[in-house]
């Protein structure tokens, strides 16, 4: 197919299928990721826009052992209270200060994602255990870590983010399964030195990326999105 030609009606149920069956997994199956698998998702996700063509995005692909020393050095500093709290995050991800509706979805979906593991409000433990396995990426085999050059500004980060969805839904275009994950950003000086960037170089986020295990109960969670009619406005006059 042509950039031209129109989709076809499977086509169309196809990319729909991708976009709408994507929500984070918590928990992958062990069953390796072919590194041209991950190749030809990557060249697919570089197709994403970006303004004067500057394509901002440089992917650390982490399996095996690679994958599992930068786990273990993230979860030793998360396990040490004393360690951990020499650690920042190098840019903010979410708002300073939380308002309305924003905060009540936040608070859904990690009391959702709570009860499904049984994990109780009061349960600061369990919630340390399971914030903890993030830095596991969640057990899947394939871990990415993503980033972009210090001198880019807010639309490179724009177009970063057009990236990121590409390469998620160009997972489920081929049966796999992702988790985006901002956990990353407190550790963005470790990450770094174990990945040797270059000083002009910093950390965006991480992702897991992998077959989800269909049996864990955290991968049952679907968060839920607002009608259309409550974020978008139709100007016809």
């Amino acid at each position: 197919m042509t950039v031209f030609e129109m989709p076809t009606p499977e086509a169309t149920a196809a990319v729909d299928a991708a976009i709408t069956t994507r929500h984070s997994m918590r928990a992958f199956l062990p069953t390796p990721v072919p590194r041209a698998v991950v190749e030809e998702i990557l060249a697919v996700a570089s197709r994403a826009p970006s303004g004067t063509n500057i394509q901002p995005w440089q992917v650390h692909v982490l399996t095996g052992a690679a994958l599992k020393r930068l786990s273990d050095r993230l979860l030793t500093i998360h396990d040490n209270p004393e360690e951990l709290a020499r650690h920042d995050r190098e840019y903010e991800y979410y708002p300073r200060e939380w308002t309305s509706p924003y905060l009540e979805r936040r608070r859904k979906v990690g009391w959702d994602l709570y009860g499904l593991l049984g994990i109780e409000k009061t349960d600061k433990a369990g919630m340390h255990v399971q914030h903890g396995r993030n830095y596991r990426f969640f057990d899947a085999p394939v871990g990415l870590i993503f980033s972009i050059d210090r001198i880019l500004q807010q639309g490179s980060w724009l177009d970063y983010g057009m990236f990121l969805e590409n390469v998620m839904v160009a997972a489920r275009g081929r049966g796999l399964h992702t988790c985006p994950q901002a956990a990353f950003t407190s550790f963005h000086r470790v990450i770094a030195e174990e990945l040797a960037f270059r000083p002009d170089q910093m950390l965006v986020c991480g992702m897991a990326l992998g077959h989800a295990d269909p049996e864990a109960p955290e991968n049952q969670l679907v968060t839920e999105r607002a009608p259309v009619s409550e974020f978008a406005r139709f100007y016809e006059a």
